[in-house]
């Protein structure tokens, strides 16, 4: 007698988590979420074009003034990369813009909601990261090439200027836009970690402007060396036309701005993780 075997209910894969209004959460839309919460905020547009603003004119400018004085600069101004010294101020106003995106949240209360759609915590902030390091990082290399082009018009008319096809003007060129940008996420991470608007500035602030002036002023020659371990003297190895002695190599330069941003993200990884909202 032949026994007829029932077939077996096939599993199913369990749902992927769903919001309150019964949408599935996926990464895509959590960074769609992000990035409608940056867009949405007058102030996030507002330091952006500060961030913008300050590369560009002080670019000209530079521009301008290379190009009638060009025979009697020293090297480094004449460079390529002079006239992208505006990232000096655009870089604190990008980390700031870093900051406040996440820290707003934590100010407003936001937060918890935030973390309550989402059930990986580490999914909100891989996805607060990928927003606005996708906006920062098209819009300052966007804004490095018209800085680029708009001061070569100027040096252009006194007979001097360069190409993006000379050696190391595209890595500056590119270069200026990235560093900005991973400064910005830079900030984002010690608004994760701080959890404060104000603290996290000042920490920023600290690392790009303070501590690399006392480590320059102390007599010590380890103080020097540790200097250039900073992100923005590692990040200005990266976008400067000329090598200067006792810095790091462009290249290595970029790995160890890259460290401290992959380092700071683990730390507010683990810490975001481990608090409470």
């Amino acid at each position: 007698m032949t026994t007829i075997t029932p077939p077996r209910p096939r599993t199913r894969p369990a749902p992927a988590p769903a919001g309150a209004d019964g949408y599935r959460v996926t990464f895509a839309r959590v960074v769609n979420s992000e990035w409608v919460k940056f867009r949405t905020l007058r102030s996030s547009w507002l330091t952006l074009l500060g961030a913008v603003a300050a590369l560009v004119v002080i670019g000209l400018v530079i521009g301008y003034n290379t190009g009638k004085n060009f025979t009697t600069l020293r090297p480094e101004d004449a460079a390529a990369s002079g006239v992208m010294q505006g990232y000096f101020l655009s870089q604190l106003l990008i980390g700031v813009l870093g900051v406040l995106f996440v820290s707003g949240e934590y100010s407003t209360g936001m937060i918890r909601s935030t973390l309550a759609a989402v059930p990986g915590r580490l999914t909100v902030l891989t996805a607060k990261a990928v927003a606005f390091g996708a906006v920062a990082l098209v819009t300052m290399v966007a804004t490095a090439f018209v800085t680029f082009y708009g001061a070569q018009a100027f040096l252009s008319h006194y007979g001097h200027g360069y190409t993006l096809s000379d050696p190391g003007v595209l890595r500056v060129v590119v270069g200026t836009g990235a560093y900005l940008a991973l400064i910005g996420l830079l900030g984002g991470a010690l608004g994760w970690i701080l959890r404060s608007t104000a603290g996290g500035i000042a920490t920023l602030l600290g690392l790009l402007l303070v501590i690399p002036v006392l480590l320059r002023v102390l007599p010590w020659t380890w103080a020097t060396d540790l200097g250039t371990y900073l992100p923005d003297q590692a990040g200005s190895s990266f976008v400067s036309s000329i090598h200067t002695a006792g810095t790091l190599t462009p290249w290595t330069g970029l790995a160890v701005l890259l460290a401290w941003v992959i380092g700071a993200f683990a730390v507010a990884g683990v810490l975001l993780k481990r608090r409470d909202a």
